[in-house]
């Protein structure tokens, strides 16, 4: 059985204040428990900064990881009160976290002890790791999406899909994230508006202006080619 792991880490986490990491932290758990209900996802973070998530239904992988993107993105973080590190905090408003998909087998998998042993989080954890920007000194960030499989003509099946929507959704805006995380978590417009306190036609101006139909059409893809 194939599983689709996402592993992921935060852009520039380090240049966050106490305070901030502890509230993105605390936001990370409450995405994880929403993700478990919702797709019945096993989730975890490492060192604060750090998540490890088992989509049991490797075909709800994109969906999943597109999903934790738009919620890191749209955490309210005030950037305004930092100067020196600036690029850095900038990077992190414009990207959130960087992520990778891994699929594949599981040779152990058990939530309840937390173990988590196979191919596909070894795809997912390498990608990532060997993506780090920890301590250089000038980030360039050119790709926060990534797929990994042992099937290559997936993989490049996959990459220019996830570099696309990696443009789209670096470009969206803290309120365009908030639709699009509850747009992927299954909520229905009028729920959105309700959850939101703003009216439904905004909600569909937001869906609209951050792309909701090519990234709709992009899950769906990838729902259909894993599903194969």
């Amino acid at each position: 059985m194939n599983y689709s792991v996402i592993s992921g880490d935060i852009v520039s986490s380090t240049s966050l204040n106490v305070e901030d990491s502890r509230f993105v932290e605390e936001n990370l758990k409450s995405l994880l428990n929403n993700l478990k209900q919702e797709f019945n996802v096993y989730g975890r973070i490492i060192k604060g900064d750090y998540l490890e998530c088992v989509v049991p239904d490797a075909a709800e992988g994109l969906q999943v990881a597109l999903a934790i993107k738009s919620f890191v993105k749209a955490i309210p973080i005030d950037t305004k009160k930092y100067t020196k590190d600036d690029n850095r905090v900038k990077q992190f408003k414009i990207h959130g976290i960087r992520l990778a998909i891994g699929y594949g087998e599981l040779s152990r998998y058990n939530p309840e002890e937390g173990v988590i042993d196979g191919e596909a989080i070894y795809f997912s954890g390498r990608e990532i790791s060997g993506e780090t920007t920890y301590n250089k000194e000038r980030i360039v960030i050119k790709n926060t999406l990534f797929f990994v499989s042992k099937n290559e003509d997936l993989n490049k099946n996959f990459q220019p899909l996830l570099a696309l929507l990696d443009v789209l959704l670096s470009k969206a805006t803290s309120r365009q994230c908030e639709v699009l995380y509850l747009k992927l978590m299954n909520n229905q417009e009028d729920e959105i508006a309700k959850k939101l306190g703003i009216g439904q036609s905004a909600v569909n101006q937001h869906s609209t202006s951050v792309g909701w139909n090519a990234i709709e059409d992009a899950v769906n893809y990838f729902k259909m080619i894993i599903s194969k």
